[in-house]
């Protein structure tokens, strides 16, 4: 018998997010009144372009220099430690919003991006993309970016706006967002 672990069917996620999962300030990486925040935002949206209310979007970055930040402690948020992670419940529109930075390259030649998760119901797992920040130099030649059909990557890259950038998430239909596959998930 092998030591390691046989995966199981997934479930259902959802719809408890509600109650369970968002905790105070879940969705504000910095504190909104820094000089440097930047809002990400936007929606879930399903295959027919309707709003999903009950979804939950959680990010993880590196900061403005390009680290991956390995503090502990990323649900308890002090007002000035910057831990890379949050997570936000979308409204009964469908929108998210998280206060953050502008992450930076992980690696010469990388496109800097938000590492994003979605939850959902009706998802049997949890759903993996990025939002790569629009404008970037290295988006041209970011290897993940290069490995899809032109037509795809654009569904990758966030929208610049007055607070920031923006980000509609499409699980389903002609304008799908790209979704990963990790080894082992």
């Amino acid at each position: 018998m092998s030591d390691r672990l046989r995966p199981t069917p997934g479930q259902t996620v959802g719809p408890f997010f509600h109650y369970a999962l968002p905790f105070a300030g879940d969705s504000e990486l910095v504190p909104p009144g820094r000089p440097d925040a930047i809002r990400l935002h936007g929606r879930v949206l399903d295959g027919q372009v309707a709003p999903l209310q009950d979804a939950l979007v959680e990010i993880w970055q590196a900061d403005p220099e390009g680290v991956v930040v390995q503090e502990p402690g990323s649900i308890h948020r002090d007002g000035w430690t910057f831990t890379g992670w949050g997570r936000a419940a979308t409204d009964n529109t469908g929108r998210y919003s998280f206060t953050t930075l502008l992450p930076g390259a992980t690696e010469p030649g990388a496109a800097p991006f938000f590492a994003v998760t979605v939850f959902a119901r009706g998802l049997l797992n949890r759903l993996f993309t990025r939002a790569y920040v629009p404008g970037h130099p290295a988006l041209v030649d970011d290897a993940l970016l290069s490995s899809l059909d032109a037509t795809r990557r654009q569904t990758l890259v966030a929208a610049a706006d007055a607070s920031g950038l923006e980000f509609d998430i499409h699980l389903q239909g002609d304008r799908e967002t790209v979704f990963l596959t990790y080894p082992g998930h």
